[in-house]
């Protein structure tokens, strides 16, 4: 089992830039060999992915990023975290943490094992 607790959500104008943070506790889940990513869902919309990174450092964006956004992981410390720059009202959403055990970066919500609870995203002047 593993437990993923995000921070780092607030309000922000636009233009402006946030740093989520994910970390994740429990046995026998193994954070270094593990999948992360970064998904979003915004009111009346579907869950979108925004960013993954593997166990090999692999990274993968969502198409709407556009080089504005950073995922990092830390291994020693078993956080994930998301870099937002420039945000614009577009990025309102709750943003999810999740991790897959075992293979590799996935699009797909359902290939994750593991869910935070997420953090609210508000960008708005």
């Amino acid at each position: 089992q593993a437990q993923l607790v995000e921070s780092g959500g607030g309000l922000v104008r636009p233009g402006g830039s946030l740093r989520l943070s994910c970390a994740v506790s429990g046995r026998p889940f193994i954070f270094s060999v593990a999948a992360m990513h970064w998904f979003r869902q915004a009111p009346g919309k579907e869950r979108e992915f925004v960013a993954g990174i593997g166990w090999n450092t692999f990274i993968q964006y969502g198409h709407f990023v556009k080089g504005r956004f950073t995922i990092s992981r830390d291994n020693a410390k078993n956080t994930v975290y998301l870099q937002m720059n420039s945000l614009e009202p577009e990025d309102t959403a709750v943003y999810f943490c999740t991790a897959r055990s075992r293979g590799l970066v996935s699009s797909t919500p359902s290939d994750s094992d593991y869910w935070g609870q997420g953090t609210q995203v508000t960008v708005s002047s």
